[in-house]
Order: C-alpha cells, then structure tokens, then sequence
C-alpha cells in the first residue's frame, strides 16, 4: 500500500483549483451520496481519503514531474519500487517521446539509447545523479545492467541543467532509486514471470527456450519515521532457445574439374545451430536518516552482475576442390549430376569437415556507492555527495577446432551435396560418409593445418577484460533570495576517471604440440574431447561430437598467446580528471503578464586527460609466429570548458506552458579512440603526396589520439505543452544543435620521427621517411 497525496503545481498554485481524475471525481460522487445519507443519523462529518494507486497512479507522478520541471525534460515513474513495467530499465524508457532503445547484436536485448535520433554515445548515464561507469570502449551507459525492478523512475533531461554533472549532448538521463520516508507505511512487492519460446525450427538440434525472473522489495520506516529503509532483489534467467545461422562463403560458387570440363559447385559452408543463456542478479539498497528538517543523509547501494554466454555447434569445410590447409590436400568430384554447366548433385572424395565447438561468454559485474549528506543551516542548504561506480567486464571466447587428425587421406570421408542451382546455397543437402559423431576418429586437433606445415592451430583464445571506475566528490550549497533570483545554487564536482581494456589472445595448441618450452614436437597432435556428446552440424543435420570448451584451458589446450600489432592495439588505458564549478540562479518574474520561471547557469570544466597504449614497429613483426616488438607510451593534454545554460518556463494560462532552453553542451570522445597506441611500417604503394595519380613508398599507420577534444555544440529547444489535469498532455518540441567540434577518423600527415629506432625500416628515397 502506498500513500499518495494531490498537489497543485507551482504553475496552479494560487490561480487555479485543482483538477480532479476521472477517478477522483467518481469517487467525490460516491463521498457526496454517502455523506447526505448519514447526515440524518450523525451531526458530525467525516473526512474521508482519495488514494489514487497503480499505474494511474505512475503515469500521474510522471506527468507531474514533466509539468513541474523548469527544464524540457521526459519522464517514467512506477508506482512502488518494482513497479516499472519492463524487464530492463532500456526499455522503459524507450516508451518516452523522442527514445529508441537499441538492441544489442550479441544479446538481443535493449542495451542502450538513442534520443532525439543522435547516437547512444552523446547521452549522459546518472543514477541519482551520479555519473556511471561503463563497459564499452565508448561511454554510452548499458541500461541491461540496470534491473528495471529496482528503480522507481527515471528522469530524461533534454536541456542542460547547470547543478547536474555528467551532462550529454543530445540528453541526460538519470536513474532514480526510491527513498524510503517518502512512503507513507511499510511497502512489500513480489513479482514473478515465466516465458517460453517455441522451436525456431523444427528440425534436429534445435531446442525450445525458457526463462523466469523473481523480484523482491522492501520499505520501511523505523525510530519515529527517521529512519528508512528501502531492500530491493531480483534475479533473471533465460535459457535455450536456438537459432541457425549459415555462411555460404560469400556465395561462391566454384569451377570444378570433371569429366574434362568445368562445373560449378558449392565452393564451402560454415553453419551452426547457437544457444544463448543469460542470467542477471541485482541487489539495491537505500539507508535514509532524516531526525529533523534540518539535516538528511543517504547511503545507495547498488549492484548488478550478469552473465551471458552464446553456444555455437556446427561444421564448416570447403568443397570445389580446394584445399583448406597444410593437412587437407583437397577433394575430387565424383558421381555428379550435371545440368547446363551446373552440378546439381555429386560426392566429393578426400572431404575434411571441421566440428565447430565455440562459446563466447562474458561476465559484467556493477558496482554503485553514492552517500549524500544535507545541512540546512543560516539561511543555506549545503550538501554533500561522494560516489564511486565501477564496472567490469570480463570475456572469453573459445574457438575449438574437431576432426579427423593427422594428414593423410580416409577412404570414407567423402560429403555429398544435392538439390544445388547455382545459387541456392542456403537449400543444399548434405552428407557424409564418415560418422563425424564417432569418438573414435573425431579428435581435438589442428585439423586442415591451417597454420601451416610448421606450426598448428586447433583452435582460438581471447580474453579481454574491460575495467571502469569512477570516483567523485560534490560539494554546494544553495540560498533563497528576494529577487529575479529567487535561489542561488553554487557548487563543485571534482571526478576521476580510469579506464582500461587488456586482452590475452592467441592460438590453442592441444597438450603435447610443444614442449615447455614452445617448442613444437608434433604438430598433428590430437587429443580425446573430454565430455563429448552428439548434437548436429548446423543446419546439415549431420551428426557430429560436441562439448563444452568453457575450463579447458590447462587441462587441455595451452595458449600460444599472439602479440600482432592489431592484437596488442586491443589494450589501453585512458585516465581523466575532470573539475567542474557549478553555478545555476533559480528565475521566478512575471514578463508582459506572464508568469515566468526558470533558472540560468554555468558550468566552468576543467579537465585534464591521459592515454595509454603501446607503439609497435611493424618491421620488426613475424607474421609466421605472429610476434611484433611493442613499448609503452603515453600522451594526453588539458584543456577548459565553459558552458553556459538557460532555461525558461511560460504559463500561457488553461494548463498550457511554453519551454525555452539555450545552451552549450559537450559529449567526450570514446575512451578507446584516446588511447595513445600507435603502429607503423613501410606501405610501398601509397598514393604520391604531389597528386600526380602515382604511387610512392612511406612510412604509414594507425592511432589513437590522447589529444582528443569533446563533441561540442549550442543548444536551441523550443517546447508546446498542453495539461489535462493529470490524465495526460500533448506536446510539441523542436530542437537545433549546431557542432561547433566534432570527432572524424580520417588519414592525415604525421611525423613518425620521435618514433623511429635504428632497427626501423625506412622507405627511399629519404625524403618519403615520415
């Protein structure tokens, strides 16, 4: 149960009575017929309650929250705390006008959000206020992370509010956890959901899917109301459910010898039936102590972790002939069905499929802490707040490759395709002659030496781990005035950002390809699949082994960790210091007869950034081995910001209200692009500088670039909002934002001098070096 009370708006107050819902004014009809029913029997009257619950009840708290602001802004309110109506706050707040979640490729969930058509990167992601950390390369906030359970609003801000931190190009969305004392009672909700999705297809391999979410939550109110407490729980699961994806090569059909001539075949197939399974448990928690009015402190907590892992069992293998590696020496077209140059039908002989057995698994773990402290004290609030937030993301890929081992040629490995015109690819059938489900034959090996006589490759490994933290202090206060301004609100927000991305990728070797010491010993090494069991080839429906790499590592495969230059470009780190002066004066006047209110400020930003990376010499690389030579290096810059904001609200009188918002916003640059890693070598057919259409040798590369300023622009919005009471309103906005900065990727002359060594590879003539 929950108590809520009917408020007038600053826009009402004093000029307009309330206006009553359909279901408030039902209820005084009903209040009015009992009361003149009683009156012969008692003198007295009875004051009687109109609680309004629900979700009237939340879309009535957001609408007032819309009405009331001094910004153009949108919002959501649940009517307790687990009372949003999504399984994700993401896609909540796409239910707002101008939002659009946009759903993740791996997942398939709404992960983040684009208002006002701009990308997810130019947003700026609070929660209570507090800017968050992210697990991307980019800055974009994840909402997936944040169970829509244990929040009870959100807020979209979409002009600039100079008290805020962390504000966005295109908006600033801020995440509301409840506070405890503003319930009236004790308050318990329980939700639970089950869903089911049937068979993609329904063919072998393919599985239903399944998955249920519990939620719990709790408030009270202890000593006197002052102390509250707010619990919050919940915990998802999804299971199974399998989708087919295949890969004709391109649709490449290839020229294959037979009988003297030329036929076109299917030139090769990868397919894979993939399974995805989630699970995600959050936990959020609210201490508030209020002993009197004048001072107030709240400790939130929250936490989220969530685990995600994508199975993908299949086959892959090339037809027309071609010879895939160093242990496949290629097939021969036998019995084929040929019609107008095309061979609808045939068996290839000396066939070498590869048994696909790849997870990509990851774990994001969210950490939140935010304690605000406020003092009313000699005519002045002063508030307080620290907060730190921190998220991690830590991912591992297995790719396995399973097969026949060794390199010489088996009679039954033959496959046999029918139903082909050419470029159906996707409808072809095929067999095969061997049992690719036999533990027997079926190993764990480099099975078409696709690594080369030399070496060998039974598969791939990378674990990238992406960790964000930031830790903040703000310190205000604000004081009441008797003028234009009627409040002044002057603060500080000092924050420090880290961020770092570290990879450790290679190539799996099964036990026994090398010895201690890497060196190889046999190359045709295979072992048994621990676990096996039989499942499909994709959408062959050839039965083959499958298992589960997920703890294989050690056990049965060693890493051959690679140290290319486009792999060691994966680590970075990026650290920033960002100081920021607030100051933001509260408007309330009356122009032409118009009452008018609002507030103008400024946000002075200082801040100071560093990149990390690596330089790597690609002349010094071993593309055999997969080695380049690589330092540390390191570069960043300093620079200030100034961006001023006004925000003006006009009642026009009938609940009608016109917005004015001006302004400078910014939106950083993605942390990866900072990065300050940088590899180079020699291009020897780079287009001639002189334009002349020739080519010439230079030294040519990629970067980051820890320099990198903000996005930077000024804001126009313009707002019409029309109010039925509570029940609803219609709004039209407009906005202009002109860049006055922005980030491109392109090409452009650079000096490598600083980093070339004695050993770097230099073109000629000389004067193309750098």
């Amino acid at each position: 149960m929950t108590r809520s009370r009917q408020t007038r708006s600053p826009l009402e107050a004093g000029r307009h009575s309330p206006a009553l819902t359909p279901i408030a004014a039902a209820c005084s009809v009903l209040i009015l017929i009992s009361g003149q029913a009683y009156a012969q029997a008692a003198a007295s009257t009875e004051t009687q309650t109109v609680t309004v619950k629900g979700i009237r009840k939340g879309i009535e708290d957001a609408i007032n929250v819309k009405k009331n602001s001094d910004q153009i802004v949108e919002a959501i309110s649940a009517e307790d705390i687990g009372k949003l109506p999504d399984a994700s706050v993401a896609e909540s707040i796409s239910r707002l006008p101008g939002v659009t979640a946009q759903r993740s490729a791996v997942t398939g969930k709404s992960q983040q959000v684009s208002v006002r058509g701009m990308s997810p990167d130019f947003n700026g992601g609070l929660l209570n206020g507090r800017e968050q950390a992210s697990t991307a390369g980019s800055r974009g906030v994840e909402f997936d992370q944040y169970p829509s359970e244990l929040l009870g609003g959100v807020v979209i801000y979409k002009t600039p509010d100079a008290s805020l931190a962390g504000l966005g190009l295109s908006s600033t969305i801020d995440l509301q956890t409840v506070r405890p004392l503003a319930f009236g009672q004790r308050n318990v909700v329980v939700n639970y959901r089950k869903e089911h999705a049937t068979k993609a297809v329904n063919e072998p391999g393919f599985t239903t899917g399944d998955g249920d979410r519990f939620a719990l939550s709790y408030i009270d109110q202890f000593a006197d109301r002052t102390i509250g407490v707010a619990l919050g729980l919940t915990q998802a699961k999804t299971r199974g459910g399998a989708r087919a994806n295949f890969n004709s090569w391109g649709g490449w059909a290839a020229d294959v010898d037979y009988n003297g001539g030329k036929v076109k075949t299917p030139g090769g197939f990868t397919t894979d039936i993939e399974t995805t399974d989630s699970e995600r448990t959050g936990v959020m928690g609210v201490f508030q102590y209020k002993p009197n009015k004048e001072f107030e402190s709240i400790l939130d907590l929250f936490y989220s972790k969530g685990d995600f892992s994508v199975k993908k069992r299949g086959l892959e293998g090339p037809l027309g002939g071609l010879s895939a590696g160093a242990n496949d020496v290629g097939g021969k077209l036998i019995n084929a069905t040929v019609s107008n140059g095309i061979a609808t039908s045939g068996t290839f002989e000396n066939w070498k499929g590869v048994i696909r057995n790849h997870n990509e698994d990851y774990t994001d773990t969210l950490k939140s802490i935010g304690w605000a402290n406020t003092l009313k004290t000699g005519g002045w609030t002063l508030k307080s707040d620290l907060s730190y937030s921190q998220v991690v993301k830590d991912s591992v890929r297995f790719e396995t490759t399973a097969g026949l081992a060794g390199n010489t040629y088996n009679a039954a490995d033959t496959i046999s395709f029918s139903g082909f015109n050419g470029t159906n690819f996707t409808d072809v059938k095929y067999t095969s002659g061997l049992n690719y489900a036999d533990p027997a034959l079926i190993k764990l090996t480099d099975v078409q030496g696709w690594a080369g006589g030399s070496a060998a490759q039974a598969g791939y490994y990378a674990n990238p781990k992406t960790t964000d933290d930031i830790t903040a202090l703000r310190l205000s206060g604000k004081r009441d005035l008797s003028w234009v301004l009627t409040a002044v609100d002057v603060g500080v927000n000092l924050q420090k950002r880290t961020k770092e991305r570290v990879t450790n990728e290679g190539a799996l070797l099964v036990n026994g390809t090398v010895d201690a010491n890497g060196n190889y010993i046999n190359r045709l090494a295979a072992v048994d699949m621990p676990g096996a069991s039989v499942g499909v080839g994709g959408l062959t429906g050839i039965p083959t082994l499958n298992f589960n790499p997920v703890g294989t590592l050690g056990s049965v495969y060693r890493l051959n960790p690679w140290t290319d230059s486009d792999i060691v470009g994966k680590s970075w780190g990026v650290e920033e210091k960002v100081n920021t002066l607030m100051i933001k004066g509260d408007l309330d006047s009356t122009v032409a007869g118009l009452p008018i209110r609002g507030n103008v400020g400024l946000q002075m930003i200082s801040t100071k950034q560093t990149g990390l990376g690596y330089l790597v010499d690609k002349n010094t690389c071993n593309t055999g081995n997969h080695t380049c030579g690589y330092t540390a290096i390191s570069g960043g810059a300093s620079y200030n910001d100034f961006l001023p904001s006004l925000n003006l609200t006009a009642d026009l009188g009938g609940d009608k209200v016109l917005r004015l918002g001006l302004g400078r916003v910014l939106a950083r640059a993605n942390m990866e692009d900072m990065k300050a890693g940088l590899d180079f070598g020699v291009k020897n057919d780079a287009p001639a500088l002189d334009g002349s259409g020739g080519t010439v040798a230079l030294l040519n590369g990629s970067a980051g670039n820890p320099q990198l300023k903000p996005f930077r622009a000024n804001a126009i919005d313009l707002s019409f909002e029309k109010y039925f009471g509570k029940k609803g309103y219609v709004s039209v906005a407009g906005f202009h934002k002109e860049l006055s900065s922005y980030i491109l990727r392109v090409a452009k002359p650079f000096d490598y001098a600083p980093f070339v060594t004695p050993n770097t590879v230099v073109p000629l003539p000389a004067q193309w070096a750098g």
